[in-house]
């Protein structure tokens, strides 16, 4: 497996994974179509985006910008085995410190994000495109 930089034309993968994700999520609206989805992250990955790809298969992806993590996904298969470690270390190398918005029901990301380093700084009822409670987390050095 190799962690690299993402580009315009992963974002095919990214968001099959993305939107598995939130298919298999009974809490989580569909609120945009597959194909403004690639829009949105064919412009997005190549700023802040990294991959985690083994054998030519996307594994997951995440995207960080100006010290915020604004995406970490992976694959159902790849959950589990350290990857979205990795690529959370890609991601965020170069940050003294980085945020970013998790929501209240996920979790397992938030038992991740907690044994990562990170700490809440707010929370919020709703306050974001999905209408969904959200934690906003940090975490420094």
């Amino acid at each position: 497996m190799i962690i690299r930089r993402a580009t315009p034309k992963d974002a095919p993968a990214c968001v099959e994974i993305l939107i598995g994700w939130i298919e298999e999520t009974p809490w989580m609206p569909m609120i945009h179509s597959r194909a403004s989805q690639l829009e949105f992250w064919s412009g997005r990955l190549e700023t802040g985006g990294w991959l985690a790809e083994e054998s030519g298969t996307v594994l997951g992806f995440a995207r960080k910008e100006h010290g915020h993590l604004n995406a970490l996904y992976l694959a159902p298969d790849a959950r589990g085995k350290g990857i979205a470690q990795q690529l959370l270390n890609a991601a965020c190398a170069d940050e003294a410190k980085v945020t970013l918005h998790v929501f209240e029901a996920n979790k397992r990301a938030l038992r991740f994000y907690e044994k990562q380093g990170f700490v809440e700084v707010s929370r919020t009822d709703g306050d974001n495109e999905e209408g969904l409670p959200d934690i906003l987390m940090a975490r420094h050095g």
